[in-house]
């Protein structure tokens, strides 16, 4: 099992890009194919709605990818993009773009309106988290942790994308508002501070999902192996 530090995840994916040449756009389209189809397994289990909290960052974007990918399997989900005062990153804006193109709707709201959105959820419903990435360091800051306090408190399954918002990624603590995930879908390696046992309680199940930069590439960083 391939366990990665936050400064290691970075520079994979850098160095992917870099010294593979595979475009960044098509490791968010692999990532987000593998969410789509814990998804879709997931809704199996329970065909309730699907809401996809999005922030700005690439991890916004995985989820914004994964509403058209699972538009493709005929499946609508309910997207609420949380820019919250931030640009887009580049592959965001991009996967934004594909949905509004393909006339998929996006709802761009804040706090209070996403309030009634995740109040209105009920057990078979499902909220996919892709508003925090593994980037992120301290508490998240307001309005992002009132939509954090938001999805706990809504009676819904949650499923987190790469790690739960909030979540260190290398402490595998929260020091502040986080989310408590019923699965969590990480991509390339185990984070390490999922080795943690107190981590378990946010980021519930957790799977690892490749992304298309081959196992046995030298450019994986080593030391964090076990």
């Amino acid at each position: 099992m391939r366990v990665l530090s936050r400064e290691q995840v970075r520079r994979l994916d850098q160095d992917a890009v870099q010294q593979l040449g595979l475009p960044s756009l098509l490791l968010m389209e692999n990532a987000a194919r593998g969410l789509c189809a814990a998804i879709l397994q997931l809704r199996q289990q329970a065909a309730g709605r699907i809401v996809i909290a999005a922030g700005a960052g690439n991890n916004g974007g995985d989820g914004l990818a994964a509403a058209r990918l699972l538009a493709a399997e005929g499946v609508l989900a309910e997207v609420l993009l949380f820019r919250c005062g931030r640009s887009l990153s580049a592959d965001a804006a991009a996967n934004l773009c594909f949905l509004q193109r393909a006339g998929l709707l996006v709802c761009e709201c804040d706090e209070q309106q996403s309030g009634a959105v995740f109040a209105g959820l009920g057990a078979a419903d499902l909220i996919v988290d892709a508003l925090l990435g593994t980037g992120v360091r301290g508490a998240p800051q307001e309005p992002v942790a009132g939509v954090i306090r938001q999805i706990n408190a809504s009676g819904a399954r949650v499923l987190s994308v790469d790690l739960p918002s909030g979540l260190d990624c290398d402490l595998g603590t929260a020091a502040g508002e986080c989310v408590r995930a019923d699965w969590t879908v990480t991509f390339a390696a185990m984070k390490r501070g999922f080795l943690r046992e107190e981590s378990r309680k946010w980021t519930g199940v957790v799977q690892v999902c490749q992304i298309g930069i081959p196992l046995g590439w030298a450019g994986w960083p080593a030391e964090e192996e076990s």
